[in-house]
Formats: C-alpha cells, sequence, structure tokens
C-alpha cells in the first residue's frame, strides 16, 4: 500500500473573475488595404472583421498581461498573493526562456507561484483553464491565474492577402479557484496533427538566421520577410465548421446539459462566418447569447475566449451565473471545448 497521503483539494473548481486589455490603437480595414489588393466590404463579407487593435512598442506580451491579470484578480475579489500558479498561453512570445508567465507572476504581485508558458494556439485558453482546474481539484494551487495573450500583428504578413487582415493583439485573464459545486465541466480536447500544416510559421527561426537567405520568402521590396503566419483558408473552415460543432457537441453531452440548457456560447473569435455556421450546425435556440467580438477585435488566437468572455460581461450581454459553451480551435490542429459557469 502506498504511504503517500492523498491530496487535499477543493472538490470542484470554478472561474472567479475575468479582465481583459486591448491596446489602444484601433486598426480599421482600410490600414489592411494599403498593402493588399482587396477591399472592406471583401473582408467584411469574409471574416466580418471591422477593426482590429495592435499594440504599440510598449504594450508587451508581458504589459497586456500583467494589465488583464490585475483585473481578473480584483474581480475575483482576492490577493495577488493567493495565487498559486500562473500558465500563460501565446505563440508571440519570441524569447524562448524564460517564460514569460515567471516576470507576470512577479509584476501583478503573486509572490513565488508556480509559472509556465504553454503553446496550443487558438486552443491555448482551453488548455490552460482545463490545467487550472486540475490544480485546483488536486489540490496543488488554490487559485490560478489563467491568460491568453498575443501580439499577433508581429506575425502578420501584410502583403498576405489570405492573412493580412485577421489577426489583432490583446490579452484576457481569469483566475481559477475552488468551488463547491461543478462550475467547469469535463474538457472534451484532442489534436490532427496530420493537419498540422494547415496553420503554421512560413519560416522556422533557425532558418531565419544570418546566413543563406536564398530559400526565404521576400517582399515587395525584395527584402527578406520577418516569420508570419500562414493559413490554407478553406481547408480550416471546412475543419472548423464540421469538425469542431462535433466537438462541441461533445462537451455539451460531457456537462450532462443540451444546447435548450446554455445561455451563452463563446468559441474562439477566429471567423464571423466559422461562427455562424456553428451556431447553426449546433442548432443553437435563439435565447442563446453568442460572442461576436471578432468584429472589432479580429483574431487574437489564445486571447480571444477570455477577451469575448470579458466583454459580454461588461456589456451586460451575459451575467455572473450563466452557463456557457467554450471552444476554442487552432494551429495544430488542436481543439478544447468546455461548458463553464461565468462568474
Amino acid at each position: 500500500m502506498s504511504k503517500i497521503k492523498p491530496s487535499k483539494g477543493a472538490p470542484y473548481a470554478r472561474i472567479m473573475g475575468v479582465g481583459g486589455y486591448r491596446p489602444t490603437r484601433v486598426v480599421p480595414n482600410e490600414v489592411i488595404l494599403e498593402t493588399i489588393d482587396s477591399s472592406d466590404e471583401w473582408i467584411r463579407s469574409r471574416s466580418g472583421i471591422a477593426t482590429r487593435h495592435w499594440a504599440s512598442d510598449e504594450e508587451t506580451v508581458a504589459m497586456m498581461s500583467v494589465e488583464a491579470s490585475g483585473k481578473a484578480i480584483a474581480d475575483a475579489g482576492i490577493a495577488p498573493e493567493q495565487i498559486g500558479a500562473v500558465i500563460v498561453s501565446t505563440v508571440s512570445h519570441f524569447k524562448q526562456t524564460p517564460a514569460v508567465a515567471t516576470e507576470i507572476a512577479h509584476r501583478v504581485g503573486a509572490g513565488k507561484p508556480a509559472a509556465f508558458d504553454i503553446s496550443a494556439g487558438c486552443a491555448g485558453f482551453g488548455y490552460g483553464l482545463t490545467l487550472a482546474k486540475g490544480m485546483v481539484v488536486e489540490g496543488s494551487a488554490e487559485y490560478v491565474l489563467v491568460i491568453g495573450v498575443e501580439r499577433l500583428s508581429d506575425l502578420t504578413d501584410l502583403e498576405d492577402r489570405a492573412t493580412a487582415f485577421l489577426f489583432g493583439d490583446g490579452a484576457g485573464a481569469v483566475v481559477v479557484g475552488p468551488s463547491q459545486e461543478a462550475a467547469i465541466g469535463p474538457t472534451v480536447w484532442g489534436s490532427e496533427g496530420d493537419k498540422s500544416e494547415t496553420i503554421k510559421q512560413t519560416v522556422a527561426w533557425n532558418d531565419f538566421q544570418i546566413g543563406d537567405v536564398s530559400n526565404l520568402p521576400l517582399n515587395s521590396k525584395g527584402e527578406v520577410k520577418f516569420p508570419a503566419i500562414t493559413q490554407e483558408g478553406q481547408a480550416v473552415f471546412r475543419w472548423a465548421v464540421f469538425e469542431m460543432a462535433k466537438v462541441a457537441q461533445q462537451a455539451l453531452e460531457a456537462a450532462g446539459i443540451s444546447p435548450e440548457d446554455l445561455d451563452v456560447f463563446i468559441p474562439h473569435q477566429a471567423n464571423m462566418r466559422i461562427i455562424d455556421s456553428m451556431v447553426k450546425t449546433l442548432k443553437l435556440p435563439e435565447h442563446v447569447t453568442v460572442a461576436r467580438d471578432v468584429e472589432t477585435t479580429g483574431n487574437t488566437s489564445a486571447a480571444s475566449i477570455p477577451l469575448a468572455m470579458e466583454r459580454l460581461l461588461a456589456t451586460g450581454q451575459a451575467k455572473s451565473g450563466d452557463t456557457a459553451l467554450i471552444i476554442g480551435f487552432g494551429a495544430g490542429l488542436v481543439y478544447a471545448a468546455t461548458v463553464v459557469t461565468l462568474p
């Protein structure tokens, strides 16, 4: 028989607070049209995006995360020192080490928590939320700060007509803590690595080192392009609409609820057409509030779900205690869906 004492965590976990940060600069489609041959009407019809936020030099991954985290901690009604772990999901923190989570933990006043970064693309927030739930229930941390943050403007090829208009910057954060009732459902998550080339970085960092650039892509000025995110649009659209609707349905079933029981649907803010198609495929009732933050925020990858959640609560479109289905999906291809009670 094992001599190890069992962990003593909470019976359940819940989202206790949420916060968001959007960069001050708002970028309309007209700015994007300066570098691609397109139109505002085409961009809106293809993506539903009218504006997005782009970060200044001062609005770093860490700075945006600290701002969002401060709001989430205050919203949760706890002291920063009570944070036992910090999880940051991002693909746009360019320092390989140390993890930006350690800097954020220090700057929010969290003391000496566990702190680490994860890379799971647009499903990153769902991955982080699942890890946080496990920590709280297992007992390794009473409160966990989960952050989704991106500066995708740094990884955008402004001459790529297929992606130049898609991406934005921002940070969203939540505090996960103990609960006496189930408030974060089972996660349905996974990956389809055979489709990993569908969304990818154009050039690996080591290929971008000074040396032979003959095989690297060039911009219209003949200069070597900085690595950027590219995707096969139609393949991603079909996968997201048909396969992710199935995953969302599985998450509902795992939580033991039906579409009629839902109050809110918060999908990854990738594209308005994808969102609307998923709503139709899932046959969501008219009373369900659907997050459509993509129109003014663009695709912020790991930040999109917490940012959309924060805006729905701040504007009164959703309220504390509502039952929400969240689903993230993207590069990998990876996905994560769960049902939560809103803070």
